[in-house]
């Protein structure tokens, strides 16, 4: 309600605070008046604040709901493909036909990279983590495409994601092959966005590489459940730097950047890490027991999420195409079989029930991209191609709302108050 008031007390004043409503979750207080009082608010890690409308995504942790455009993430992993939920993100609403096919072309006609683009890769040792390669050649693309760099244009705006969106898997590919030294893979038309990614990442001159369906359509969901997720680290980031009016190739190069933090983007290959450090499964009662010694520091990775204090949502669809995917490769690897024993413990054991310690969607796409052979160095770039959507739908969005103003937190200061400088002698 409009006239819905919260009141702060300071001393012997009285600040009236509007309480603002959204569709969904938790109302939030406006503080934007409160600077003019001599006060600001003080929350590390912005873990109170919100700080921005928005209407393209909706989380609610504690009953594990995720709502792309109102669609729950669920029914889209099932129901939609990773170009339809890319669509939906960035125009508001799911396609027609008519729309759908016209998007489908238009990223699929912009798959291609500048051919100068190749001269990048070379300037990067071959042992460079590809995160670093995708974080350069991510901003290099400003230097290309002059066009798209009016921030105020609602139609570059829109033709600097579709590239974007089109492109990131070319370049993620070109970042695998040049560290592996093989030959750069052109996009091909006739594939599905995961079947094209796929080829560029597996096949080779000398033979054809055959997509399997199930390997197809588990990449496409972990695009899919990996697209967008609110108000996060990276987003928030391509939020700030696009508040500066900085270009959209920019801002998505941020995005990458702070992606790269093991916080935030590197779980399902801190989840790998901690399979290998298993390493069989009758080593699992031992690890189990640490995780449940409070006084242990090892932790569990892949199980519970920070947002989510039941079940991740987008965990049981990925457990569907995990399960898949290991059934069709028959893989004969210790790994695997500790994941899944470690799986089978986790959804019997109260204990991980009492603590809500669900396997999550990191833990089972990061066993589904060990099983399609992407080293784990690479997993993160997986992330930055499937969360590129939800970069550029905010940006987008944020760019399309009237008296956006530059980013700028403030700070509790805590150094030294005024003094005088001595001058140093200088012999």
């Amino acid at each position: 309600m409009a006239d819905n008031k919260a009141i702060l007390t300071i001393g012997d004043k009285e600040v009236e605070l509007p309480i603002l409503q959204g569709t969904a979750g938790q109302d939030v207080i406006d503080v934007r008046s409160l600077g003019a009082t001599g006060y600001f608010t003080y929350d590390p890690g912005f873990m109170a604040t919100g700080s921005c409308d928005s209407s393209i995504t909706f989380i609610d942790g504690a009953e594990g709901v995720l709502l792309h455009r109102g669609f729950p993430i669920g029914e889209l992993a099932q129901n939609s493909d990773y170009l339809e939920v890319c669509y939906m993100l960035l125009h508001g609403d799911a396609p027609t036909s008519e729309q759908y096919k016209e998007f489908k072309e238009t990223i699929t006609n912009h798959t291609m990279v500048h051919e100068q683009i190749n001269m990048f890769f070379h300037g990067f040792r071959n042992d460079s983590h590809p995160m670093a390669m995708l974080c350069g050649t991510v901003g290099a693309l400003s230097s290309f495409y002059h066009s798209d760099l009016d921030v105020t244009d609602p139609s570059a705006r829109i033709r600097s994601a579709h590239r974007l969106i089109a492109k990131m898997p070319t370049l993620i590919a070109m970042a695998y092959k040049y560290s592996v030294g093989q030959p750069f893979v052109y996009p091909k038309n006739d594939l599905s966005y995961a079947g094209n990614f796929l080829n560029m990442m597996f096949s080779v001159p000398t033979e054809d590489y055959v997509i399997s369906e199930a390997v197809e359509r588990a990449m496409d969901r972990i695009f899919i459940l990996h697209a967008d997720h609110e108000q996060n680290a990276s987003t928030s980031t391509v939020r700030l730097a696009g508040s500066s009016g900085a270009n959209p190739y920019a801002c998505i190069a941020a995005g990458v950047a702070s992606l790269w933090g093991p916080a935030h983007g590197g779980a399902n290959e801190a989840c790998l890490n901690m399979l290998e450090e298993i390493g069989t499964v009758d080593r699992i009662p031992e690890f189990i027991a640490r995780a449940k010694d409070k006084s242990d520091p090892f932790r569990l990775m892949g199980f519970g999420h920070r947002v989510y204090k039941n079940i991740d949502p987008r965990a049981k669809v990925m457990r569907e195409s995990c399960h898949e995917v290991l059934a069709e490769l028959k893989l004969d690897d210790p790994l695997l079989d500790v994941a899944m024993e470690l799986e089978r413990i986790a959804l019997s054991d109260p204990y991980f029930a009492e603590k809500k310690l669900f396997p999550n969607v990191d833990f089972y796409s990061g066993i589904v991209l060990k099983a399609i052979g992407i080293p784990t160095n690479m997993f993160t770039c997986i992330f930055a191609l499937a969360r590129t959507v939800g970069w550029i739908s905010h940006w987008h969005e944020m760019m399309s709302q009237p008296g956006q103003k530059i980013g700028r937190p403030r700070q509790l200061y805590t150094g030294e108050t005024q003094r005088p400088y001595t001058p140093i002698k200088k012999d």
